[in-house]
């Protein structure tokens, strides 16, 4: 079909069973600005947005065009729908820059993002400090979308430094490429940009996103990710009033600069001066979550400090939770909740108290001394102080913690990203066939502190490990270069890699001989923690093992002195960083990557490396692929 927008344009629209013909306009004077053309909606020159939707349904400030008709809409003006042959008829005066995107017609829906990354000065404890920005926020804005959205995330890097940005839970299937960490991802250069593209595949629930590179997260560039059930998909709660983000974390009042030139100096960083609610300490602009007297609300808390657990409670209401990074949970109310490092988890809180302020507290968990700042919670926009003490919460118990930690379990009836129940997948019935014992440790090396896992302090290559694999470069890491346990040896450098066949079901136990609380995140999945104890771990450990309702989630505690047990399927091909978020240690050595390797080049398997790869280290110079 032919549409001839105006005089001065003419354009063909092709709609056929393979591919779409997709039309970016700039919009001149009408208050229309997007585009809605198969499932791609198209926001000005820079931004677009898609709404997978019904045919029928118009969204204000937008132009549709679906079937064989098209519908404008806008704040001031009534819906219009007419047949494609009316379209000259309508006032419609605009400039036009033609995008041809092939894409397959049961195509996701996609949405798209422009940021700008920044240096910009930050009071976060009341003093200024340097931070990092992105479109000038702190923290970053945050990503709305939906299971199997494509995320388009186009970020340019106005720091002096290279960048990258990983996407913490989002499990990019079938393409490390994406993951935004050192060994799978070059960095953005100085004054470049680099565009990621991201799938929520099959994903629902809380998560975040943070700079990965040159200790940046200590300077901000974060934010949180929510991914929402797709229309029709049954959630186990009703629909909250509303859907707030609270991004806990400890933090520096120094610039991430003098903590990384204390780092590469070979010494161990000081406490942290605080602790932070969506980039707030407890002053005169702490954080405040507006509510309305007997409404439920959506919290989703997010632990995207740089070492420390922390504990969250809300004065005179009890929180229940109802999802943990992608699965529905048993609805269980806490009235305080234990977040560690890298972990998220939704929340619902019925404001159900006579209408006035209420303190929202958070504080560091097993440390001396005890950090704390606070928020409030007020009813119908109250302005006055909470009256009352703080509410109290756990300091340095541990067993406490481990309790709780193991009462939160998957609601095996309730729908995930799909409308099939949680508890289908029956992982307790599957034998593993592998088990990879992973053991923190602390040593010098060349009279400088580092970490490590099984005795070896990561090293990062000359170039990204999983390009180096892409293109065959030999010399970069070797497969095996971490064993399989732990050997108690002193501490060394290499480039640590665990390779690991796809569709293996395998066992991963965390073995913790230190006396801190480690938190360990894999990139790319999202595991079963079946075990958690004190002591350590042998094979008659297995017997504790919960294997009907263990939670799947993608970070996972490891008590002091203890031990945590995870279920793995290997189902998803590629680099995957494992790494502490203790974020001193991981960036002094304590990560490792697993390659989970196929011989298949199957799409269906793993995508080939992007055509808009970066190419750095040994692989620059080399093509990616044709267009």
């Amino acid at each position: 079909m032919k549409i001839q927008i105006s005089s001065q344009l003419k354009a063909s629209c092709q709609s056929n069973s393979k591919s779409f013909l997709y039309l970016l306009f700039l919009f001149s004077s009408q208050p229309y600005t997007s585009l809605f053309l198969g499932r791609l909606t198209l926001h000005s020159a820079s931004h677009l947005l898609c709404l997978n939707t019904p045919s029928n349904i118009k969204f204000q400030n937008q132009i549709q065009i679906h079937n064989y008709s098209l519908s404008l809409s806008s704040s001031s003006k009534n819906s219009i729908t007419a047949p494609f042959s009316d379209l000259p008829n309508m006032p419609l005066r605009l400039a036009v820059v033609l995008a041809f995107l092939a894409i397959a017609a049961a195509e996701d829906p996609y949405r798209f993002f422009t940021w700008n990354v920044t240096y910009g000065t930050i009071w976060p404890l009341g003093v200024p400090q340097q931070g990092i920005l992105i479109n000038g926020q702190f923290p970053g804005p945050e990503i709305y979308s939906v299971t199997n959205d494509n995320i388009i995330v186009n970020v340019f890097n106005s720091l002096d430094e290279p960048f990258l940005i990983h996407w913490n839970g989002i499990q990019n299937r079938r393409n490390s490429y994406e993951d935004g960490v050192l060994g799978t991802t070059c960095p953005i250069p100085p004054g470049k940009n680099f565009t990621y593209i991201l799938q929520m595949k099959d994903q629902i629930g809380s998560f975040s996103y943070f700079p990965s590179l040159g200790f940046h997260k200590a300077a901000g560039g974060f934010g949180g990710i929510r991914i929402l059930s797709r229309p029709g998909i049954p959630v186990p709660f009703d629909n909250p009033a509303d859907d707030f983000t609270a991004l806990i974390g400890d933090w520096y009042a120094a610039n991430h600069t003098a903590l990384r030139g204390i780092l590469d100096g070979g010494n161990k960083l000081p406490f942290p001066d605080g602790i932070l609610i969506n980039g707030r300490g407890p002053n005169a602009t702490a954080t405040s979550f507006n509510v309305e007297q007997g409404k439920t609300y959506r919290f989703r808390i997010c632990n995207v400090g740089l070492q420390n657990s922390l504990n969250f409670r809300i004065q005179g209401h009890k929180m229940k939770v109802v999802e943990v990074e992608g699965t529905h949970t048993l609805q269980i109310s806490y009235s305080s909740l234990d977040v560690h490092v890298g972990q998220c988890m939704s929340v619902l809180v019925t404001a159900d108290q006579q209408p006035q302020s209420y303190y929202i507290a958070v504080s560091s968990r097993f440390t001396t001394p005890v950090l704390l700042t606070t928020g409030f919670l007020r009813y119908g926009y109250s302005n006055g102080p909470p009256s009352g003490p703080l509410p109290g919460g756990p300091t340095t118990e541990i067993d406490w913690s481990l309790n709780q930690a193991r009462s939160i379990r998957t609601n095996l009836t309730a729908s995930g990203p799909r409308p099939n129940p949680q508890g289908s997948y029956h992982y307790g019935m599957i034998n593993t066939t592998r088990t990879i014992r992973l053991a923190s440790s602390a040593g010098q090396v060349d009279n400088k502190q580092r970490y490590a896992i099984n005795s070896v302090s990561f090293r990062p290559a000359d170039t990204p490990l999983k390009v180096a694999d892409y293109f065959k470069i030999d010399g970069v890491f070797r497969v095996g270069s971490v064993s399989d346990a732990p050997s108690y040896g002193g501490v060394y450098l290499d480039t640590a890699v665990l390779g690991a066949d796809y569709r293996a079901y395998i066992e991963i136990v965390f073995e913790n001989n230190e006396d801190i609380v480690q938190s360990y995140h894999l990139s790319g999945y999202s595991f079963f923690v079946v075990g958690m104890d004190g002591g350590q771990w042998g094979s008659a450990s297995r017997n504790e093992y919960n294997l009907r309702d263990a939670v799947s989630r993608c970070t996972v505690q490891v008590y002091p002195k203890s031990w945590t047990a995870i279920y793995l399927a290997l189902d998803n091909v590629g680099m995957w960083n494992l790494r502490s978020e203790f974020w001193a240690r991981q960036y002094l050595g304590q990560q490792l990557y697993l390659r989970v390797y196929t011989p298949s080049t199957s799409l269906r398997d793993e995508y080939p490396i992007p055509k808009n790869a970066l190419l750095c280290g040994r692989a620059s110079g080399r093509r990616t692929r044709p267009l």
